[in-house]
């Protein structure tokens, strides 16, 4: 801890000592998408963090995995280098309760959460990452108990084609294409890359393929993304002492939609169709002694619409998905989910208070039908304040490998309850042209909680809903743009504390939920030297509630050569600190990568 400090003390001390040279920058007016009431990001009541294509850009992050974990509350526990398999976490949630959006499309999984991540686009392809912290099932539906991440992917700007060639520690060696193409009527943007490393210890090698086009006809959009990673899953699950484990995962989406309307009513349907195949080996050599392969498919459909009237903005939406799941260990099952979304903003007192009441209705095929109310307030005080509250009521539905999972260590439970709480939070707004500091309050009281648990060590772990847990936090963002002659600078720090109040808890272990970061710290300093030279500084300090610290410092310099050619070196944990994330599984210290950006034109 006392040499995070000695490093943000030096960001802090080098910011103040060139404040007397900064010029105003005026910073972009964002809008946060939503599938049905868009608002400006001053304007919107909720904890949002945004992360532009200019961070992403500067960011030593190669990843979103790695991208997410600058972000104070979002904790991302890897299994290896570059993102190969990893879990998301908001604020003291498990990696089931939080939900990934691409371009809106919901991404969860009916076999498990461990699969959110797995149809992760690559960075080259994104515009910016909106992440709403807090309770989202009001907007989104199930899922997104703790929060939600919607990534927004890239728009064609102009004809293009893009070569990105990388090379790194332990054999890394990664390559990009990336095309975009204008039409009379529509345009197209398709990139597809390429990955493998050798590992950074036994058993950690890796092979990732991905190809995703973008494509607008008229007035029709198609989004179709594939992933597919074969790795080396040392210890990454069940014991961390099974070195031979080994996966498989593919993942497909293909998403059509369109907008009609005008701007007083706004209609916007989609056909989405997301698939999953996950193949596990518990020995890399010998897939006879235990082999599980699980293939799920969804296909839904959704409309939603926009009522802008004097009375203000109605959003009122339909998603109805089916589910197969096609399971040599859970079996062969299937789930049909309804959901009705209602909301209306209200703006008062010259547009200086706003409310949004609103509700979402679920039906599950093999649950009951629950409702999620909502509400959001928020009040400008003046041009620069603007204080907010929220509370809402979330829950989940146990997944299939929740209720069916039977393996060497871990057992699943179908007589599973849906998890469920009740969030508020508190926050208050500081935003002027070149400064934003945001500060919020949170409490989520759960009930019900599922997760794999077991009495005594020996046993084998087996899902359960046990007791009550109150969680309360803390956090806060800061983000300050100035310039040193001509040249931008940024400088963003953030910090995150969460405190779980464990009630009649009738367990003595539990794998994923109460093991949440209490203390976290980030910050990232951005310099521009020149027009050509660019260096980023992240540093990352996590402490655990079992107890665990550790201190991760990552960087990035980039040379903009010309305009067709940029060199980049990046260098991760390169304070060779000594850690886990999860399970046990021993995070590679420092490492390197070299980069070429070449746009041919």
């Amino acid at each position: 801890m006392i040499k995070t400090a000695k490093i943000f003390l030096l960001i802090l001390f080098f910011t103040t000592s060139i404040h007397a040279q900064k010029d105003t920058i005026k910073l972009k007016e964002v809008a946060v998408t939503s599938n049905r009431i868009t608002l400006p990001f001053s304007k919107n009541s909720r904890t949002i963090t945004l992360i532009s294509s200019d961070e992403i850009l500067y960011s030593p992050a190669t990843n979103v995995a790695d991208l997410l974990q600058s972000i104070a509350g979002i904790d991302v526990r890897r299994r290896g280098i570059d993102g190969m398999q990893s879990d998301l976490y908001i604020r003291g949630g498990n990696f089931n309760q939080t939900l990934v959006l691409i371009d809106g499309v919901k991404m969860d999984d009916v076999q498990t959460g461990h699969h959110t991540m797995n149809a992760i686009i690559s960075l080259e392809n994104i515009k910016r990452i909106e992440i709403i912290k807090g309770p989202a099932a009001r907007i989104y539906g199930q899922n997104a108990f703790t929060g939600a991440i919607n990534i927004v992917t890239k728009n064609v700007i102009g004809n293009s084609l893009n070569l990105n060639l990388n090379y790194g520690s332990y054999e890394n060696k990664k390559g990009v294409v990336s095309f975009g193409q204008k039409f009379n009527k529509g345009n197209i943007l398709a990139s597809l890359s390429y990955q493998e490393s050798d590992g950074y210890r036994f058993n950690t090698d890796f092979e990732n393929i991905s190809a995703f086009v973008k494509s607008t006809f008229t007035i029709f959009n198609l989004t179709t993304s594939f992933t597919q990673r074969k790795f080396g899953a040392n210890g990454f699950y069940a014991s961390p002492d099974y070195a031979n484990q080994y996966e498989e995962t593919q993942t497909s989406l293909v998403a059509l939609s369109t907008k009609l309307g005008n701007e007083t009513i706004k209609i916007k349907p989609r056909l989405y169709w997301r698939r999953n195949e996950d193949m596990y080996l518990f020995l890399r050599n010998n897939p006879s002694y235990y082999r599980n392969l699980h293939i799920s498919n969804k296909i839904g459909i959704e409309n939603n619409i926009v009522i802008n009237s004097s009375f203000g903005n109605t959003g009122i939406g339909v998603d109805v998905s089916r589910t197969f799941l096609i399971s040599n260990n859970l079996g062969n099952h299937n789930r049909t989910n309804i959901t009705g979304f209602l909301e209306h903003r209200f703006e008062l007192l010259n547009e200086n208070l706003d409310i949004t009441p609103g509700v979402a209705i679920s039906y599950y095929s093999d649950f009951q039908t629950k409702a999620f109310p909502g509400l959001d307030v928020g009040y400008r005080i003046s041009d620069e304040i603007k204080l907010y509250g929220n509370m809402g009521y979330t829950y989940r539905v146990p997944t299939f490998t929740d209720m069916f999972y039977i393996g060497p260590t871990t057992i699943g439970n179908p007589n599973l309850e849906p998890e469920s709480a009740l969030s508020e939070e508190f926050g208050v707004k500081y935003s002027t042209t070149n400064f934003t500091l945001n500060i919020a309050l949170f409490n989520r009281d759960s009930d019900n909680l599922i997760d794999w648990t077991k009495d005594n060590e020996e046993d084998k772990w087996e899902t359960r809903n046990f007791s009550e847990v109150s969680t309360q936090g803390f956090e806060t963002e800061i983000n300050y743009n100035f310039t040193i002659g001509n040249q931008h600078q940024n400088l963003t720090v953030g910090y995150s504390f969460i405190e779980d109040d464990i009630k009649d808890n009738n367990v003595q272990y539990t794998r994923y939920s109460l093991n949440s970061i209490k203390h976290q710290l980030t910050s990232s300093f951005t310099s521009k030297f020149t027009s050509t030279f660019s260096h980023n500084i992240s540093c990352k300090y996590v402490e655990r509630t079992d107890g665990e610290s550790y201190t991760v410092v990552d960087t990035k310099i980039m040379a903009k050569i010309n305009n067709r050619v940029e060199l980049l070196l990046i260098g991760n944990n390169i304070f060779n600190a000594e850690y886990t994330e999860t399970n046990l599984v021993p995070m590679p210290k420092g490492n390197i990568m070299f980069g070429l950006k070449y746009r041919i034109y």
